[in-house]
């Protein structure tokens, strides 16, 4: 898999990448989803718009097809928007699960099942987004981002798909990585993200936008008509 065709020599997704390679950026399997060319790249216009949605969603079900195929991490879709807009941390919040709200609205309006792995409840531990049944873990990035490894020029969204974590658990791998990610973030942030939670204890949906949220937050994200139906 490579970088989409129509975004390679794109000048937004040229500086992500860069973003990406920086040797202080902590995150090591962005790292090697984007060595690997497994980072799939989209320029949107603005994250304020459903313009794009459009766009996105079947790359997320392309991704999610060639997933199943052939399931080797690390592979990864990042949305990056031309618009800044000069988001804060909270607005940018709302318009990010605006856009996961109507891409998640798509993929139960086409009939895309859950994936059976994960919970669709944004309450639940085991929460993840599912687009063409494969399960995601999204990250958020913007101008605006408390934390340094998030901060961005121009919004973006990257689509990270969930099972890749689980095979590296099963592995042995994960913790390793999760403790290198951790110190190469203390390293550049000077402290520990607070939003970071074992896996399984607490919503992964409360990371999403990294924007720092106490127990009193509640996703927005609205349930899938299709999950809604079957209770």
């Amino acid at each position: 898999m490579t970088t989409s065709k129509t975004t390679h020599d794109n000048p937004l997704a040229k500086r992500f990448r860069e973003f990406i390679q920086d040797r202080n950026f902590p995150c090591v399997g962005a790292k090697s989803a984007l060595a690997k060319g497994n980072m799939r790249i989209i320029v949107g216009r603005d994250l304020r718009s459903a313009w794009d949605d459009l766009r996105i969603h079947p790359a997320l079900l392309d991704i999610a097809q060639d997933y199943a195929v052939d399931p080797t991490p690390f592979q990864s879709l990042a949305v990056v928007f031309e618009e800044d807009a000069g988001l804060d941390e909270a607005t940018f919040e709302r318009h990010l699960w605006e856009r996961l709200q109507s891409l998640s609205d798509k993929d139960d309006w086409l009939g895309q099942p859950v994936d059976p792995r994960v919970s669709s409840d944004p309450n639940d531990p085991h929460f993840s987004l599912s687009f063409g049944g494969e399960a995601f873990f999204v990250v958020g990035l913007h101008p605006g981002a408390s934390r340094p490894a998030r901060r961005f020029d121009r919004p973006v969204i990257v689509f990270n798909l969930h099972d890749q974590f689980e095979q590296l658990r099963a592995s042995g791998v994960y913790d390793k990585m999760r403790g290198t990610i951790l110190d190469r973030d203390i390293a550049l942030a000077g402290n520990i993200n607070p939003m970071l939670a074992k896996h399984g204890t607490l919503s992964e949906a409360r990371q999403y936008s990294g924007r720092v949220v106490d127990e009193r937050w509640q996703c927005p994200l609205k349930p899938r008509k299709s999950v809604e139906y079957a209770l």
